[in-house]
């Protein structure tokens, strides 16, 4: 007896995790309405490349236009990146920002909001400069004077 209700409580939690995995499997398609839904979608696709302890990071922006079914409409273009940034890390976070559009398109936009934006540039600014210890101040006051 007690086995029998432990397997109907097993296929009942199964059963449960089915339809919770579903639930959240359809909100993450359903249709995007607002241009904070759009922008909101866009940071979770973001991946920051791997970089070493220490690293600085850097910013980048990106212009780029969408057609009404949610499909990237020409060419992004990177419009600033960071100043100061070397060769390696520029290649480094041009190709995560365009691996962040190819995830999020197309974007699953709905009939109002696609008309919306259809063709109108959007430029994304991605920063992800890191927080870097401050340098050990020197008080030069405190040091031992040598005559």
């Amino acid at each position: 007896m007690l086995r029998r209700s432990t397997s109907v409580v097993v296929a009942a939690g199964l059963l449960a995790l089915t339809f919770a995995g579903a639930g959240k499997a359809i909100a993450q398609d359903r249709p995007v309405a607002t241009l904070e839904e759009m922008f909101a979608r866009l940071q979770r696709c973001w991946r920051a490349p791997a970089l070493p302890r220490g690293h600085p990071g850097m910013q980048i922006t990106v212009l780029f236009s969408l057609q009404r079914d949610g499909q990237i409409f020409g060419k992004p273009r990177i419009t600033f990146e960071t100043p100061d940034a070397s060769a390696a890390d520029s290649i480094a976070y041009r190709t995560a920002v365009m691996e962040t559009l190819q995830h999020c398109t197309p974007m699953p936009f709905t009939g109002g909001l696609g008309d919306a934006v259809a063709g109108r540039p959007f430029r994304v600014r991605f920063d992800d400069r890191r927080n870097q210890p401050k340098p050990a101040e020197k008080q030069a006051w405190l040091l031992p004077k040598t005559l």
